[in-house]
């Protein structure tokens, strides 16, 4: 395979520099972005690896004085982010290298917003005008590294952040969280194990198909997102049983991005219901969005079945229409080893009520083919709760 064909510099939505072994030009971005002291944004596991030492001594061998911050949870809290500020400040750092999955991109991007404001973090929660809170000229310049291929954090304009007080997901939003610049080298998730391989790109799936499915008016990303789901057809089960098919693997990262790329179209009841169950229970985002998919498929069937049939035609599925798809998402959440429910995941009953209340209310909810009341979300949730399709 000719890897060099696969070698780009895009510039959409922000500047994308694909391929393999680009990850070597990670001092020169940084340079290119004006940084002289960059704070490396990470999670616990990967500050231990290879890595993230050999982007250290890239950057400090041609003078960068770099540091690493690693103190972030799996879903990334206010606390968390409130510590990177304080880290950023003492180390009189310039600017943020994100470097990770999701929780470390979505950190990255939300202590680069937060080290020039002086205002509280959940005053930039998504909600109607609250961006324009921002003292943009405080924001830190963001280069985004992923070692995943789900969330597409890298391309996205917002970061999500648990409320450990409240016990909720915030999105917190503004324009210039988009980085400034990012890397998509599939080296950096050649040593992913299957099991986060698969979550993540469920992720990326549930993304580009919340898109698709979603009833705005938004002709390029429903474009994006349909080729999007067409590279998770091909490519996601033999980067699943490869892990070293470097082809899969940047296919995935592709896949990843365009389907935070899509999203600006918006999302529906898979997250509306996976960020509180995520912020409850502590979840792994990807791997709620893929047990939950079926569920909000079928909860969804009347509004959807002319997007289904397009979809099943993109595809080649042996099948056509919803039933087409239904069937070849559930085979392929067997193949790759996702559990069937959310009962397998750890997840119980007790916050029922609470759960429909929350999906209901979260802004995912607005672009969901139907509006669910906060009752039927709830029956939605125990009928992925108990597996019952």
């Amino acid at each position: 395979m000719d890897l060099k064909r696969y070698q780009m510099n895009w510039n959409y939505p922000t500047a994308i520099r694909v391929g393999a072994g680009r990850i070597g030009e990670l001092p020169q971005a940084c340079k290119q972005l004006g940084m002289n002291a960059p704070l490396l944004v990470t999670d616990p596991g990967l500050a231990a690896l290879p890595m993230i030492e050999q982007a250290v001594i890239s950057c400090r061998s041609v003078g960068l004085q770099i540091d690493v911050f690693s103190a972030i949870k799996g879903n990334p809290t206010g606390q968390n982010i409130s510590d990177g500020v304080a880290a950023f400040k003492a180390g009189q750092h310039d600017g943020v290298i994100a470097f990770g999955g999701g929780s470390a991109l979505d950190a990255g991007k939300a202590i680069a917003l937060m080290v020039g404001q002086d205002r509280s973090l959940w005053d930039f929660e998504d909600i109607g005008d609250n961006s324009e809170r921002v003292n943009v000229a405080g924001m830190a310049p963001v280069v985004a590294v992923p070692t995943t291929a789900g969330t597409g954090s890298e391309v996205g304009r917002a970061s999500v952040i648990t409320d450990e007080e409240a016990q909720v997901k915030r999105i917190i939003f503004h324009p210039r969280m988009l980085p400034d610049l990012v890397i998509l080298d599939p080296q950096l998730t050649l040593g992913l194990p299957a099991k986060i391989t698969a979550a993540t790109g469920m992720d990326a799936l549930s993304h580009s198909l919340e898109a698709f499915c979603s009833p705005l008016f938004h002709p390029m990303a429903e474009g994006i997102a349909l080729e999007g789901m067409r590279l998770v057809h091909d490519y996601l089960p033999r980067a699943v049983a490869r892990g070293d098919d470097i082809e899969a693997r940047l296919q995935m990262m592709v896949a990843s991005t365009m389907g935070a790329t899509a999203f600006q179209r918006g999302l529906g009841a898979m997250h509306a219901l996976a960020h509180p169950l995520g912020a409850l229970y502590d979840a792994h985002h990807g791997l709620l969005n893929a047990v939950l998919m079926p569920y909000v498929l079928q909860a969804n069937q009347g509004a959807i079945k002319g997007h289904m049939e397009r979809l099943a035609r993109h595809l080649k599925l042996p099948w056509p229409g919803f039933a087409g798809v239904l069937e070849w998402i559930l085979a392929l959440r067997a193949e790759i080893g996702i559990p069937h429910s959310l009962r397998e995941l750890g997840i119980d009953d007790r916050h029922s009520e609470l759960l429909g209340q929350m999906a209901a209310a979260d802004p995912s909810a607005g672009t969901n083919p139907i509006a669910f009341s906060a009752d039927e979300y709830r029956l939605l949730f125990e009928r992925a709760l108990r597996g019952t399709l």
